[in-house]
């Protein structure tokens, strides 16, 4: 663990941060085809979606913090699984960022074992997440903390609704 370094779970005074930190983890992904597209009023949504996730029973976030500054963070989600397959319930592990300068320290493991007491405080016995293809760092940090690729994410853009429609009129006059 880093030195001077210390995880606490995230409260509603921390959603000015959470918000900071988050979005500069899209931004550090601008062109990633799904994770570079934010709206024009991304903070406003932001401010929504972390209240609610700051006050729902089934998740939690941990700031870590160095000479009382939060320099990095992580979210879990007690997730339930498929009823036809076990787990019945997994820790779904997202957002996590580590301001650049702190990276390589020792605090993503620190975030990362208070992820692990959470799980553990909650029965819960796998993790799971995403992480950006295009990051081989990333990919190689996760491998190193135990996880391991089970699935692959696959993206298609299908027509503009306009493009849409005008090929589905075409296919329905040659259909008549």
């Amino acid at each position: 663990m880093s030195t001077g370094v210390t995880v606490r779970t995230a409260g509603p005074g921390d959603l000015q941060t959470i918000i900071e930190l988050r979005l500069a983890l899209l931004r550090e992904y601008g062109d990633h085809p799904m994770y570079g597209r934010l709206r024009s009023d991304v903070e406003a949504r932001a401010a929504e979606l972390y209240r609610a996730q700051l006050g729902s029973p089934l998740e939690a976030m941990f700031l870590a913090e160095k000479h009382g500054r939060v320099i990095g963070l992580l979210r879990c989600v007690d997730s339930v699984s498929s009823p036809l397959l076990y787990p019945e319930r997994y820790c779904y592990v997202s957002s996590v960022y580590v301001l650049p300068a702190e990276r390589r320290r020792g605090v993503l493991r620190a975030l990362f074992s208070a992820a692990t007491a959470w799980c553990a405080d909650r029965g819960l016995e796998e993790m799971r997440l995403h992480n950006a293809a295009s990051s081989e760092t990333a990919s190689q940090t996760w491998e190193a903390l135990g996880f391991e690729v089970v699935e692959l994410v696959r993206r298609r853009v299908l027509d503009t609704p306009v493009q849409r429609s005008t090929t589905a009129r075409a296919v329905h006059a040659e259909a008549h």
